[in-house]
């Protein structure tokens, strides 16, 4: 078993406690709220970023359309991934969650029973925003942004040590950016050929109606008012 934090003396036990200290002082209400945003509120708002970044890349087509959905479609499966990675990682560093080992944390979800090193949440939710940067730096840095909160909320609930929280952005962030290439070269081609797909091509890109053919009685018409407009 690897110990990664045994006491108080440890900074970071200490930022444990200072970070989770706050919940102590904090309101109740507040505390609920801190509880449901970090356990499934800001992984519901990385979805739904996910969600409004396809829709926008889906409304504006063009050329870069297949290659941006290809990299929506990989942050997921990249967030999958680093989870299952995660598995054989906390088998073998056993590190138990901090209120195991040290008291007077202010604990604000149970059944926590399983190891701690590294957080699920901090890998998820960080896979998915520097997946989104992968496909659009606007969204992804909003999406990195609330993958910082949900580390924090991790802390703040007592679940995790910060360095559990450090341990899942970097497994996260690995797992997206060294296997990006190959996932790209795979589902690029992908996109492309739904795309040209009469019946789910609306998911890359959004059709558009096709031109109306111009009968030559109205194109006469036409050019005859532009030269009255021309005189």
């Amino acid at each position: 078993m690897a110990v990664l934090a045994e006491s108080g003396s440890n900074p970071d036990v200490d930022l444990l406690y200072d970070i989770n200290g706050l919940a102590k002082d904090a309101p109740h209400w507040f505390d609920r709220v801190m509880e449901f945003v970090g356990e499934y509120g800001l992984l519901l708002a990385m979805v739904l970023l996910v969600l409004w970044c396809w829709w926008g890349v889906r409304r504006r087509g063009g050329e870069e359309a297949a290659p941006s959905v290809a990299a929506l479609v990989w942050a997921p499966l990249a967030a999958g991934i680093a989870v299952l990675v995660n598995v054989p990682i906390r088998g073998f560093v056993e590190r138990p969650r901090p209120f195991r080992d040290h008291q007077g944390l202010d604990v604000l979800v149970s059944g926590k029973d399983d190891f701690s090193f590294v957080s699920d949440h901090a890998t998820l939710t960080m896979a998915l925003g520097v997946g989104l940067f992968v496909a659009n730096r606007r969204f992804g840095l909003v999406g990195i942004g609330l993958a910082l909160m949900e580390g924090f909320c991790r802390v703040y609930m007592g679940v995790h040590y910060p360095t559990d929280v450090v341990g899942g952005f970097a497994l996260g962030t690995a797992v997206v950016l060294l296997l990006s290439p190959l996932a790209m070269a795979l589902l690029t081609p992908l996109m492309r050929a739904v795309e040209r797909s009469p019946r789910v091509g609306r998911l890359v890109r959004r059709r558009t109606a096709p031109d109306l053919p111009v009968l030559p009685g109205a194109r006469r018409s036409a050019e005859a008012g532009e030269r009255d407009l021309a005189a």
